[in-house]
C-alpha cells in the first residue's frame, strides 16, 4: 500500500509531484532485479521545506534522481515546476537547481571561476555571470576566500559553495541531498539558516534528504519516511509526533545479555510498542507510556528485581526518533 501526501487543498500549488513511482535495477549474476522504488507517491507544496527520510537503500536518492532527470523511471508520472520529466528534461532542469551528496565544484578551481562557470552553463552572458557570482560569494559570506583555489577551502565553506552553485540560476525548485553530511556544528547551522531563507524570502521549494532527524524536525515543514521504495507515512513533523501518544521511555542496559528480560518485564508493567536496540555489549529497550515520569520507579524496581542492570531511564515527549521506529521498526543511523 502507497502511502501519498492527499489531495491538493484549495489554494495549494504543488511544485513536486511523483505518482506511483517504480524504478527496478539489475539484480547481477542473473538474480531478480532489485526494485529501487515500488510505487512511490508524494506531493511537494511550492515555497516549502520538505524532507525524504529513511535508511540506506530505501528510495531517496533514486527519486531524486528521477525528478532530476538523472534517471527515468520503469513506470509512474512525475512533473516538476508543472513541467513533465519525462516528456520535457530540458525545461526541467532550466528550473531546478541540484545539491548531491559529492561536491559539484572544482577544486582546481576559485570559488569565483567554479560559479561563473555554473552561471554561463546556465546561459548568462558574463557579465551576468560576474554580477551573479559576487552577488552569492557575498550571501554564503566566502567573499574574502572567492579568489583561493577551492581545493584549500574548509568542508563547510565548499558545502556552502556547492549550494550557491545550485542557486545560480535562480532555480524554482532546489534539490539538497544530504547538505549537512560531514559538517561541523557550526557550519551547519549556517546551512540551516541559509534553507529557512531560501524558502520563507524567496519561495523556493526545497527538497531535502537527511539522515539528521532534528535537522528534519527544525527545517522541514512536512515530511515523509520511505522504506522499501515506498512513503509509509507522511505529514507536518508536530502532526507526527502527535499522533504518539504518551511519553517515550528509554532504558539503557549495563548488559546486552539482559535485554530480553528488560523487554519482558516492560511488557508486563503495561507500556507499549516495547522495542530493543541491542549491540555487543549493551542495550537499549524503548517503549512509550502514558505517563513516563509515574512508569519509572515501578519499572527500575521491577528490573532490579529481575537482577537487570540498569545504566540509565530517559523520559521525553515523543520525537521524530519515535515516530521513525514506530513506522520503520529500526532506530534511523546517522551517516558518518
Amino acid at each position: 500500500m502507497t502511502a501519498t501526501s492527499g489531495p491538493a487543498r484549495s489554494g495549494w500549488s504543488p511544485a513536486l509531484q511523483a505518482v506511483d513511482l517504480v524504478k527496478t535495477y539489475p539484480g547481477g549474476r542473473r538474480g531478480p532485479r532489485v526494485r529501487a522504488l515500488d510505487g512511490l507517491s508524494v506531493e511537494v507544496p511550492a515555497g516549502s521545506v520538505f524532507a525524504l527520510l529513511g535508511p540506506n537503500g530505501a528510495g531517496k536518492s533514486t527519486t531524486i534522481k528521477i525528478l532530476t532527470t538523472l534517471s527515468r523511471p520503469d513506470s509512474g508520472q512525475a512533473r516538476v515546476a508543472g513541467v513533465d520529466v519525462l516528456t520535457r528534461p530540458e525545461a526541467v532542469r532550466h528550473v531546478i537547481g541540484l545539491v548531491s551528496q559529492k561536491a559539484s565544484s572544482d577544486p582546481m578551481a576559485t570559488g569565483r571561476e567554479n560559479l561563473e562557470l555554473a552561471a554561463r552553463i546556465q546561459g548568462m552572458s558574463r557579465q551576468e555571470a560576474r554580477a551573479r557570482s559576487t552577488e552569492l560569494l557575498g550571501r554564503f559570506a566566502l567573499t574574502d576566500a572567492a579568489d583561493r583555489l577551492v581545493k584549500t577551502w574548509s568542508g563547510g565553506m565548499s558545502r556552502k559553495l556547492d549550494v550557491a552553485i545550485g542557486l545560480v540560476h535562480r532555480p524554482d525548485v532546489l534539490f539538497l541531498d544530504e547538505p549537512t553530511t560531514g559538517l561541523d556544528p557550526e557550519a551547519r547551522a549556517e546551512m540551516w539558516a541559509e534553507i529557512g531563507r531560501l524558502s520563507t524570502r524567496e519561495q523556493v521549494t526545497v527538497l531535502l534528504t537527511t539522515h539528521y532527524l532534528d535537522e528534519a524536525d527544525r527545517l522541514a515543514e512536512r515530511l515523509a519516511i520511505v522504506d522499501a521504495g515506498r512513503i509509509v507515512v507522511e505529514g507536518t513533523p508536530d502532526q507526527l509526533k502527535s499522533e504518539l501518544h504518551g511519553d517515550a521511555v528509554h532504558v539503557e542496559l549495563g548488559s546486552a545479555q539482559a535485554a530480553a528480560g528488560a523487554r519482558g518485564v516492560l511488557t508486563r508493567l503495561g507500556l507499549r510498542e516495547v522495542t530493543l536496540d541491542a549491540a555487543a555489549d549493551a542495550a537499549v529497550v524503548r517503549a512509550r507510556a502514558d505517563d513516563g515520569a509515574r512508569a519509572v520507579p515501578a519499572l527500575i524496581a521491577a528490573l532490579e528485581e529481575a537482577g537487570t542492570p540498569v545504566a540509565s531511564v530517559t523520559v521525553a515527549r515523543p520525537s521524530l526518533d519515535d515516530v521513525y521506529l514506530r513506522h520503520v521498526g529500526r532506530v534511523l543511523e546517522v551517516a558518518a
